[in-house]
C-alpha cells in the first residue's frame, strides 16, 4: 500500500483525509499545515503520493506543488479545492497536479483519485 502525506490548514480536513486513506489500507508518514512545510515533509519522506490544499498560509498550495515538482518531477499530487478556484485548479494541472478533488470532499471521490493515481490508470 502507499505512504501518503496531507497537506491541509484545517486540522478537521487533514483528520478527515487521513481517516479515508487509512481505511482504503494506505499509511498517512505525515502531516503539513502548509505549503512550506509539505515540501520540508516530502523531500525528507519521499511519498508515495501527496494530497495538498490550494489555500493556505505562508505558501500556497500550487507553489508548493511547483517546488515539489522541481525536486522530483514524478511526484504524485492531487489538490484538494473549494468550489469556485477552477484558474487555481487549472495551474495547479498544468504544474504536474495528477488529479483534484473539489471541497466538500466526498469519500467515493477521494478513494478514485487516490486508486487512479496509486495504480498509474
Amino acid at each position: 500500500m502507499a505512504n501518503i502525506i496531507v497537506v491541509d490548514d484545517s486540522q478537521f480536513m487533514r483528520l478527515i483525509l487521513k481517516e479515508i486513506i487509512t481505511g482504503m489500507g494506505h499509511t498517512v508518514i505525515a502531516e503539513a499545515e502548509d505549503g512550506y512545510e509539505a515540501i520540508l515533509k516530502y523531500s525528507e519522506l519521499h511519498p508515495d503520493l501527496v494530497t495538498m490544499d490550494i489555500n493556505m498560509p505562508r505558501m500556497s498550495g500550487v507553489s508548493a506543488l511547483k517546488e515539489i515538482i522541481k525536486i522530483d518531477p514524478s511526484a504524485k499530487i492531487v489538490i484538494c479545492s473549494a468550489l469556485g478556484q477552477q484558474s487555481m485548479i487549472t495551474e495547479a494541472i498544468r504544474a504536474g497536479a495528477k488529479d483534484f478533488v473539489v471541497k466538500p470532499i466526498q469519500e467515493s471521490r477521494v478513494k478514485e483519485a487516490i486508486h487512479k493515481i496509486i495504480t498509474d490508470q
